[in-house]
């Protein structure tokens, strides 16, 4: 008996881990939303924490980009690289098992973030605030992750390894050495600990984490669902496949120099932050080519464009993509970094790659799943779909184009000089001068949290109308172009 059970089994595919990571990425990625809103307001009326520490901007403000970065993004990814594996290695999961532990422990993760940041328990380090039990916790669940995602890949029933695999396996793999070797510390009790490293050194380990966590979390992880999801969305061929590989090495070495530029004029050696501004700039032609790559897949099918509301999600976030990809390597520049560091420009630099890249590659990668995933031909309401992107693209311009004109506006200022020495302008009288723009990024921020109920409220429909059903792993095919497979 259970040796039927089991050969059954093998030939469906797992997904009830898929199901279940797309629906805590819906979920998650309104909670993320919602918290980046009320600090948002926060900012713009101070009044609002109402006096409670663990509602205050400096607590709530890493519970926000964990939520979106980890919460949001990293349920997306794991449901995402689940899901493509198994389809383009035409094989079921390695471990069924392992793949629960990765999606129960990665809740888990979240619930302890949610728990820890807004009381105040942090390592104080951009993406890996949390404290030392929580990032073995992490370590633990990442290690698990890598080994079903490559034991999927190992056990593959087709010669090929698709490329979005080969960004996913990239993201993986240095999501685990990144978040290691940031995260040496020397436990001092169950919530604090000291980092392994010293000062300078301190920041240079933790901006090579951080900016990589951008490079691999943020970007190739998410170049692994634009490489599946947009030829299969499209029905179109990926336009380059040599690009694609070229884009990938490329990508993967450059992306792991540029980390310095987090860090101009500081103590750093001058050095070392050339290097940093260098790596950024060549960074930019590997990132164009994929966004080049993946929006003239549509080469021959642009018509798609006006009636497929999923299709403009994924070519609109390719946009947003090249714009941000454009705007890093630009703003690494010492020069421009003298104007833009500090200032809100940067906020809107990551917003424009955080809601308009990430975002939207997300949102539209979850709508082409979900009524796959609950034996439905498309989700249950289309038009919400096209309300959605209108209202979140919307909602990412105001947000950035009111970032972009306070950051260069606070930067103007800072650096303004009367003819005896004297600065033009206090601090304060910034600050007074951005609350404009404050309140267009406050509405900006509830336009996309909008859209992410509208999306809520159509997953829950959809699945309300649905039903889990295995699916059944394909005869192979010597074709794996996902427009194909």
């Amino acid at each position: 008996m259970s040796v039927t059970t089991k050969t059954s089994q093998s030939a469906v595919y797992n997904d009830k881990v898929v199901r279940q990571f797309t629906i805590m990425t819906v979920v998650w990625g309104v909670v993320g939303m919602l918290v980046g809103v009320i600090i948002a307001a926060q900012l713009t009326w101070p009044e609002l924490n109402l006096g409670i520490e663990w509602l205050s901007y400096g607590r709530l403000r890493p519970l926000h980009t964990n939520a979106v970065i980890f919460a949001f993004g990293g349920c997306g990814l794991f449901a995402a690289s689940y899901y493509v594996v198994q389809r383009t290695c035409q094989t079921r999961i390695f471990s069924d098992g392992l793949a629960a532990f990765t999606f129960w422990g990665w809740q888990l993760v979240i619930v302890l973030a949610a728990i820890t940041l807004p009381m105040g328990l942090t390592q104080g380090k951009e993406y890996a605030e949390l404290e030392w039990p929580i990032d073995i916790l992490i370590a633990v669940v990442w290690v698990a992750y890598a080994v079903v995602f490559f034991g999927t890949i190992g056990k593959r029933k087709v010669r090929h390894i698709y490329v979005a695999n080969w960004f996913f396996g990239a993201f993986i793999l240095a999501v685990a050495m990144l978040h290691i070797v940031n995260s040496a510390a020397l436990p001092v009790d169950g919530f604090k600990s000291y980092s392994a490293y010293a000062g300078v050194q301190d920041a240079m380990v933790q901006w090579w984490y951080g900016h990589n966590a951008v490079g691999f979390f943020l970007t190739a992880g998410f170049l692994g669902m634009m490489y599946y999801f947009i030829p299969k969305q499209a029905e179109r061929p990926v336009y380059s496949y040599r690009l694609s590989i070229v884009h990938f090495w490329a990508l993967i070495f450059t992306y792991m120099w540029a980390g310095p530029h987090h860090l101009h004029y500081t103590a750093l050696p001058d050095w070392t932050q050339s290097v940093g501004m260098v790596f950024s700039l060549i960074l930019l032609a590997p990132s164009w080519g994929g966004m080049i790559n993946g929006i003239m897949t549509l080469s021959g099918a642009w018509h798609k464009l006006r009636d497929d509301p999923i299709l403009r999600f994924l070519i609109v976030s390719l946009s947003f993509y090249g714009m941000s990809t454009f705007e890093g390597p630009m703003m690494s520049i010492k020069t421009v970094n003298a104007l833009s560091h500090y200032t809100d420009w940067t906020v809107g630099h990551v917003h424009s790659g955080a809601l308009g890249w990430v975002g939207l590659v997300t949102m539209g990668s979850m709508y082409y799943l979900i009524p796959r995933l609950y034996g439905q031909k498309k989700m249950y309401s289309v038009p919400a779909i096209e309300l959605h992107f209108w209202v979140a693209t919307i909602g990412i311009v105001l947000y950035i184009a009111a970032m972009w004109i306070a950051g260069v506006m606070q930067g103007l200022m800072w650096r303004s000089i009367n003819p005896d020495g004297s600065l033009t302008y206090t601090f304060v009288e910034s600050v007074k001068a951005t609350y404009p723009f404050y309140v267009i990024r406050l509405l900006g921020g509830l336009l996309y949290l909008g859209g992410m109920l509208v999306m809520a409220w159509n997953t829950f429909m959809t699945v309300r109308n649905g039903r889990s059903q295995d699916v059944q792993i394909p005869a192979l095919k010597p074709d794996l172009n996902p427009a194909h497979a």
